[in-house]
C-alpha cells in the first residue's frame, strides 16, 4: 500500500512538472517514478506503524519547519556576509570540524538534519557515522548553530513520533 502511495504520489508530481500529456511522457513518467518508488519507498516511509492522521500531520508540519529553515539560512547568509565583507571580523573565521551526536532515530530524520545542516551556509555535514555527524563550520557563530539542537528538535517533532 505504502509503495502504492508513493508511486501515485512521485507521478502526480511527474505530470504536474512535465506538463506533457503525451503516451511517450506518461509512460517516461510511470517507468521513471516506479524505480525511484522501488528503490527508495522504504526510505520515505521506515516507520509503517504510522495513520494516516500522523502522516497528515508531517504534511502540515513540514511547511513550517521549511519556512523556519528559510529564515535559518537567510540568517546564515548574513552572518557569511558580513564575514566576507568586514575585514575586521576576519578574527572571528575559525573554520573547525564539530562532532555532533544526533537523537534522531530514523535514517530520513537523520537525512533531512544533514541535509538542513549543509544548506546552512557557513557549514557542511561531512558523514554520518551511526548516531554522529561530523560537520565543518567555518566560525565560532556556525559553530554554535550546529551545536544547538533546535533544527534537531524541529525535525523529530515532524517526523518521529516518540520524540515529540
Amino acid at each position: 500500500m505504502y509503495r502504492l502511495c508513493i508511486f501515485l504520489l512521485l507521478f502526480g508530481i511527474w505530470i504536474i512538472f512535465s506538463g506533457q500529456f503525451d503516451w511517450f511522457h506518461l509512460a517516461l513518467g510511470i517507468l521513471s517514478t516506479a524505480f525511484i518508488t522501488a528503490i527508495s519507498s522504504s526510505f520515505f516511509f521506515e516507520d509503517r506503524s504510522q495513520g494516516v492522521g500522523d502522516r497528515i500531520q508531517q504534511i502540515i508540519r513540514l511547511p513550517l519547519y521549511l519556512l523556519w529553515m528559510l529564515y535559518q539560512i537567510w540568517l546564515s547568509n548574513i552572518h557569511i556576509l558580513k564575514l566576507a565583507l568586514s575585514p575586521n571580523e576576519l578574527p572571528e573565521v575559525k573554520p573547525s570540524l564539530v562532532r555532533v551526536k544526533t537523537n534522531l532515530k530514523t535514517d530520513f530524520g537523520k537525512w533531512m538534519l544533514a541535509n538542513s545542516i549543509t544548506l546552512t551556509p557557513g557549514t557542511i555535514t561531512i558523514d554520518i557515522d551511526g548516531d554522529e555527524l561530523l560537520i565543518h563550520s567555518i566560525s565560532q557563530t556556525t559553530t554554535e548553530g550546529v551545536e544547538s539542537d533546535d533544527m534537531e528538535k524541529k525535525i523529530a517533532a515532524i517526523f518521529e513520533r516518540g520524540n515529540r
